[in-house]
């Protein structure tokens, strides 16, 4: 699994979630869920006064910015420039720049090594959840979300489940 850093993409104003959405969409239709782990809008909770009344709102935290964690390569770096909405990522010239660990921090987003014992391929069980007691082999291992997909015998077809780390162990 290569290696994905935390970049930040510049929006039209207004459009944060728009892009965010059609990100998202590109990730699924054109399967780059292990290139593209996790698109943010992060947000914050503020309390607004209006006519003297007070009110918890969620204000986006960088107005005009998505982040995302994600593997930098052509295919991913094309997919996000060209996303309808956003104008650029954010660094030198056409070169986009990974936030750094300070930087992260300081917005809240932690980077946790998960440490596990399996890989593609490997065969698991499944411990505890609705799908106990079966067996299946990895397809993908997402440890962004700390979850793998294993491919399941349903009605005669196999079917992708994503199960947590926690619930399964290697056979």
């Amino acid at each position: 699994m290569s290696k994905t850093n935390w970049y930040v993409v510049h929006t039209y104003s207004g459009y944060e979630n728009k892009v965010k959405a059609n990100i998202e969409k590109t990730i699924e239709n054109r399967k780059l869920q292990d290139q593209i782990l996790e698109v943010s809008v992060p947000l914050q909770d503020v309390i607004e006064v209006k006519n003297g009344v007070k009110k918890k709102v969620q204000k986006k935290m960088f107005p005009g910015y998505v982040l995302l964690n994600m593997e930098m390569n052509d295919d991913t770096w094309y997919v996000v420039r060209n996303t309808r909405g956003v104008t650029g990522f954010v660094g030198p010239g056409s070169k986009p720049v990974p936030l750094t660990e300070a930087e992260m921090r300081s917005m809240g987003i932690k980077k946790d090594d998960v440490i596990f014992d399996f890989e593609l391929g490997d065969t698991v069980e499944v411990i505890s959840g609705v799908w106990e007691n079966t067996t299946g082999i990895i397809k993908q291992i997402n440890t962004h979300k700390q979850i793998i997909t294993i491919s399941v015998d349903m009605f005669g077809r196999e079917t992708p489940v994503e199960i947590s780390f926690t619930d399964i162990r290697k056979i």
